[in-house]
């Protein structure tokens, strides 16, 4: 488990946050290369809570990467392990928790998510996506002959379903502490947090 979480005083701010929470995690969901893991260690230091990545979570219990278990399991079984592990680190909240973008698709995971966590949506479009991915290796569903179509073709199947989060924030080329700012003032409002209960 990531342990990336600010010890120190906790502000007015964070601790009306905390008691608005009542133990719910903050689950980043979206696309890869939406931002979910560097902008959710981020996040979790700002809210002084702790980052669990769940990718990192599913590959510690499979004891492999996840290219290895897609290419030895296959995508089904992933999904299954996914759901999982997803199941479990939700008991273990508050925390800011961020899933590998398919892990919204499963109808149970998100029943699970909307019972122990307020999903946050981090949206990118194509571009901003497409640029980030590219770089990196070890995206498994990209490994095809048309990376940008399959990632479109994504994208066309996963975001009404995304649409169904909490909180919706846009993801795109601004420095991380802007988008951070934006997800606390976003899940302030969402938990009806108002400026009296920060001053309290």
């Amino acid at each position: 488990m990531d342990e990336s979480r600010n010890t120190g005083v906790v502000d007015p701010e964070i601790e009306a946050l905390h008691r608005a929470l009542r133990g719910r995690s903050l689950v980043l969901i979206g696309m890869m290369g939406s931002g979910k893991s560097t902008v959710g260690r981020r996040l979790a230091t700002r809210l002084n809570l702790n980052f669990v990545d769940a990718d990192h979570e599913i590959e510690r219990a499979a004891g492999m990467t996840i290219p290895d278990i897609f290419a030895s399991q296959g995508e089904a079984q992933f999904r299954d392990g996914e759901r999982r592990v997803v199941g479990r680190l939700l008991g273990e909240g508050p925390q800011v928790l961020a899933t590998g973008g398919g892990a919204y698709m499963n109808a149970e995971t998100r029943a699970h998510i909307a019972e122990a966590g307020i999903s946050i949506w981090l949206k990118a479009d194509f571009d901003v996506l497409f640029r980030r991915v590219r770089k990196r290796p070890g995206r498994p569903l990209l490994h095809t002959t048309d990376p940008e179509g399959t990632l479109r073709r994504l994208i066309d199947e996963r975001y009404p379903t995304y649409a169904e989060a909490d909180i919706t924030v846009v993801s795109r080329d601004a420095p991380h502490e802007a988008i951070v700012e934006e997800i606390v003032e976003a899940v302030r409002r969402y938990l009806n947090v108002s400026k009296v209960d920060l001053a309290r």
